[in-house]
């Protein structure tokens, strides 16, 4: 909410600085984010009035003029703007005078200069030139009654302010100046303006047929023919000028008379082209199909969710948001309606949204505002027409007003002892009674129990704490004691055998991985073929139209993050991410931290791509591969045992990824991004390695237990097996855990053996050796030949029998 301090004084101004006013409004909720001036500074110019406008005699596109500055002659400037012509006011920078520049230590200063052999007594000012705007159209034309010689800061008001103020969704009183006025009147306690809406009086009976079919949409509809007037006038400077230094820009009269009004009071209201209208008004919710092209150039379809206004032939507005092209106002229009209405807050919240655009009605509107004075601001708006825009055939025809569904205000209670207890400091009953007469909040007092009745403007008053609020932040928040917190502090430690989800971040960045954060709203495209799920959860309000769903899988946001640093040249990528996934879930149930239905379990992912080692002269670049993510997998669980097997998953490669397993239960995959997705996200360079796994299962952690150093000498013995290609490493390393008994410490794989194709050797095609190295160790006693022969062949000839194996020749 942006608007120039003079307005806000003109409605309430309290003995307060500029500076103290901001601070004010800051601490009592209303957040000041930034004070700036409206013009910058500088000195010199003046009023002046162009009294000559001759064609230069050595140059086409300058002119010689003679301006009125109010002194005793006459000033000679050469100027160049197309529109310099005779009988209009415009701002002069004398000799001597400084204009601002992009560089505020250096301004632009003004002397007696010489164009083309003329010499010239000072420079004819645009807006750009004073930095009052980005317009070089030409001169800044002023007001025909500006006074001559007047200094324009002084003539335009630039030593004012503008305030914008970062207000929360619950401030929606506060979204007009009148609204921030009445706020500044209860803080400081200076007189408040009241708001006056004479009645116009009408001249015409006509009316238009309005019916409100919707009620829970649209809880009160005003409005009146006005005939008769003229849509090519000029809206005023004044109005011009307060409307720019509120952000919005000038339009046509009708258009600015309705922003200012909204401005002003807080009222969206619409203006219709009455002769486009075809026969009556209703309001009512959309129809399936239903097509608007909107004022902003649009064409969008309604369904039965969004409400509109309709005539009898087509949709014409979009309810409470915007108005339709077709009745838009013109300059051919001569009759109009004006419309002012109460829409439901749900009935408009996120409509906007839902077709890529905001408007400040919606904006308004979704927030709450005032049902109350309908009548009153057409009223207003009204005389503003007949001000700016009527002629001797204007006609006003008579209010027409209806109020189907006007909203009823709860009482909400305020106990004067809890009040104090959650503020922290002692109040009376008579501080909150006085806060709320300030306020204007009608109440009712009981022994130490003040009931209030929400004003109409009020619609963020809903429970006790709602008030409570309101008693501190007018008291002020600079009142409350610096009081210490008393609490028994109990020191709370988490099991041993579980660790935070900070230590994972942390065990995962040491090796090597770059923590990433991302939207937990994804592309449908990514669920599909990353994820295999065709129904994810949709979301009701995307803040883009590619983030709809919610994921299933982290795979996808990965991938996007792999993807983005390509772009960027990046040669090697390792990347983590801890964060929730969202499921469909009957059997979940609504609690503080769940949604029926939906379930929301927390994964950790991982993406490895390029060299598997950072770029050194001691060994060759290797491409990252499954192994190594497999190496950094067994090394995050350790001392537990992860165990793989081979599985499938929409995101990998069908060949080259698996189930990762831990005391034999599933908790993830870990493989090669699939072929078709390299080649349908871009990737480029090698297959990237990704793996998920639930965060739970990672969190575990068994507790170490001391063992005394063995007494014996340990005995290695290394075998030589050929197997099948198709038999795995992990069924044949169960084959010997199964047979070495209490004897075998460990059997460690250290080499593979594949003979090349045509090479003379004992292995078929289909076969290859795997060296694998015993450790056999006895506790108790040393261990003999015969003991290690016997255990050596107990593990051989289980190896034969379960897998097949045989010792290599």
């Amino acid at each position: 909410m942006q608007f120039p301090e003079s307005w806000l004084r003109e409605f309430c101004n309290p003995p307060l600085s500029t500076e103290k006013l901001a601070e004010l409004l800051t601490m009592s909720g209303m957040e000041v984010e930034e004070l700036r001036p409206v013009a910058p500074p500088f000195h010199g110019i003046v009023v002046a009035e162009i009294l000559e406008a001759e064609q230069h005699p050595n140059a086409d596109k300058l002119r010689v003029c003679k301006v009125n500055a109010g002194g005793a002659e006459p000033l000679q400037i050469v100027c160049g703007a197309s529109n310099a012509r005779v009988g209009i006011k415009v701002p002069l920078a004398t000799v001597g005078a400084e204009l601002p520049t992009d560089d505020a230590a250096k301004p632009f200063k003004i002397g007696v200069g010489k164009l083309r052999g003329v010499e010239s007594f000072g420079m004819l000012c645009s807006a750009r030139e004073l930095k009052l705007s980005d317009d070089h159209g030409g001169l800044l034309e002023l007001a025909t009654d500006a006074v001559i010689g007047e200094d324009i800061r002084r003539h335009l008001n630039l030593d004012d302010t503008l305030f914008t103020l970062k207000l929360t969704p619950n401030l929606g009183h506060g979204l007009s100046v009148f609204g921030i006025a009445r706020e500044v009147a209860a803080l400081t306690g200076a007189p408040l303006l009241k708001a006056e809406f004479p009645p116009v009086k009408p001249s015409i009976d006509d009316k238009l047929p309005v019916r409100v079919e919707a009620t829970d949409l649209c809880g009160r509809f005003s409005g009146r023919i006005v005939k008769g007037i003229d849509t090519k006038a000029k809206t005023p400077a004044w109005m011009v000028q307060r409307l720019e230094r509120c952000g919005q820009r000038s339009v046509t009269a009708l258009v600015d008379i309705s922003n200012y009004v909204m401005f002003e009071y807080g009222r969206p209201s619409h203006i219709f082209d009455l002769d486009k209208i075809s026969g009556a008004l209703v309001v009512r919710w959309g129809k399936p199909g239903e097509q608007l092209k909107l004022l902003n150039g649009s064409t969008i379809t309604v369904d039965e969710k969004v409400g509109v206004i309709s005539d009898e032939r087509e949709v014409e507005s979009l309810a409470g948001i915007m108005g339709g092209d077709h009745t838009a106002v013109s300059d051919d229009t001569r009759n109009i309606y004006v419309e002012a209405a109460f829409w439901w807050p749900e009935a408009v919240m996120g409509r906007g949204r839902r077709y890529n655009f905001s408007t400040d009605a919606g904006h308004r509107f979704e927030r709450g505002v005032d049902a109350s004075q309908t009548v009153e601001h057409i009223e207003r708006i009204t005389q503003l027409i007949i001000d700016i825009c009527g002629t001797a055939d204007t006609r006003i025809g008579p209010m027409d007003d209806q109020a189907p569904n006007v909203p009823g205000r709860q009482p909400v209670a305020l106990r004067v002892a809890r009040a104090a207890k959650v503020i922290g400091m002692p109040v009376t009953q008579a501080d909150c009674e006085g806060v709320f007469k300030r306020l204007g909040l009608p109440f009712a007092s009981a022994e130490g129990v003040i009931t209030v009745t929400p004003p109409s403007w009020r619609f963020d008053i809903l429970i006790e704490e709602d008030l409570i609020e309101e008693v501190i932040r007018v008291l002020g928040y600079p009142t409350l004691p610096s009081t210490a917190p008393l609490a028994p502090i109990v020191g709370r430690t988490g099991s041993e055998t579980r660790r935070s989800t900070h230590a994972l971040r942390r065990a995962v960045a040491a090796r090597d991985y770059f923590e990433t954060i991302n939207f937990s709203f994804v592309e449908e495209r990514w669920e599909r073929e990353l994820a295999g799920v065709t129904d994810p959860i949709r979301l009701l309000n995307p803040i883009a139209a590619p983030l709809a769903v919610m994921r299933t899988t982290l795979i996808g946001s990965l991938v996007q993050v792999l993807r983005h640093n390509q772009a960027r040249r990046a040669t090697r990528v390792r990347i983590f991410e801890l964060g929730r996934v969202f499921k469909r879930d009957s059997s979940v149930a609504s609690g503080p931290l769940n949604v029926a239905g939906i379930e929301q379990p927390l994964r950790l992912g991982g993406l490895a791509w390029g060299p598997a080692d950072q770029q050194q002269w001691g060994q060759r670049d290797r491409g990252v591969d499954f192994f190594d993510m497999k190496g950094d997998l067994e090394a995050l669980f350790a001392p537990q045992t992860l165990t793989f097997e081979a599985a499938e998953h929409p995101a990998l490669h069908p060949g080259r990824s698996s189930r990762i397993k831990l005391n034999g239960e599933p908790i993830g995959m870990v493989g090669e991004l699939h072929p078709s997705w390299r080649q349908g996200y871009e990737i480029s360079g090698g297959a990237p390695v990704v793996f998920e796994l639930d965060v739970d299962a990672a969190l575990l952690r068994a507790l170490p237990q001391g063992q005394p150093l063995p007494r014996q000498q340990a005995v290695q013995r290394d075998l030589a097996l050929v197997v099948k290609d198709s038999i795995p490493h992990d069924a044949l390393m169960a084959a010997i855990a199964a047979a070495g008994g209490a004897l075998l410490r460990s059997a460690k794989l250290f080499d593979v053996f594949k003979p090349a194709a045509g090479s003379s050797t004992d292995l078929q095609a289909d076969e290859r050796s795997l060296a694998v190295r015993l450790e056999l160790l006895d506790d108790e006693a040393t261990l003999t030949d015969e003991r290690i022969d016997a255990a050596v062949a107990a593990i051989v000839a289980a190896s034969s029998n379960q897998v097949g194996a045989r010792l290599r020749g």
